[in-house]
């Protein structure tokens, strides 16, 4: 079985940021209203974080739902797992997800600065310093037969790409500008050397864009 590597869910801007500029632990994206970026997700019945019934079905949904499947392990930058920089102050911080966090799966932090490995649920976090390819090497032992999900941030999107190393990938572009932030491309076209895109609107008013490995 073919291991993928991917990108799911992935909320960008019309103008191309992923996320604002200023994170702090107040807001966790910046100046951008996370709202704005995420509604149309939140909207829906397969939901990682809905807790009550109901949501909307069919396109967005299905495009949900294929994210809330649990891959074999997951990678992601220091920015993604917290606002903190530099050196840890301590051991305390555990995510922005609570005692339950929604990956079901080992989950590589890229950091330069390390700290022991913890378990919350079925998740555990590992914390290492590696390139892209030595990161998807660790993170392919421990998927086994499942693919490998890059969640992020932007910075760690963009190695991965620069790398050359992810198949596919899907990204919701929201009608909305941001103006400033890290910025995930200045036009997704930058991308078609290497990737054939289906580019489908949503009646939510997000656009989605599927890129898969040409």
């Amino acid at each position: 079985m073919t291991q993928l590597v991917t990108v799911q869910c992935f909320n960008v801007s019309r103008d191309g940021f992923g996320t604002g500029e200023g994170q702090s632990l107040e807001r966790p994206f910046g100046h951008a209203d996370p709202a704005a970026l995420f509604s149309w997700a939140g909207a829906t019945a397969s939901w990682v974080n809905r807790v009550d019934p109901g949501g909307t079905r069919g396109l967005d949904d299905y495009l949900t739902r294929d994210h809330a499947r649990p891959p074999g392990a997951v990678i992601m930058g220091r920015n993604k797992f917290g606002p903190q920089r530099g050196p840890w102050p301590n051991h305390e911080w555990k995510g922005w997800w609570g005692a339950n966090p929604p990956f079901h799966a080992p989950v590589f932090v890229l950091t330069h600065h390390a700290r022991p490995s913890f378990t919350l649920a079925d998740t555990t976090f590992h914390f290492i310093e590696a390139k892209p390819a030595e990161a998807l090497e660790q993170a392919r032992e421990a998927a086994g037969d499942g693919d490998v999900r890059i969640t992020g941030g932007v910075t760690t999107v963009r190695e991965f790409l620069d790398a050359d190393l992810i198949d596919r990938m899907h990204f919701a572009v929201a009608p909305v500008d941001l103006d400033r932030g890290e910025r995930l491309w200045r036009s997704h076209t930058e991308l078609l050397d290497r990737f054939h895109l289906d580019v489908v609107p949503s009646p939510s008013g997000v656009t989605h864009l599927l890129f898969w490995r040409r």
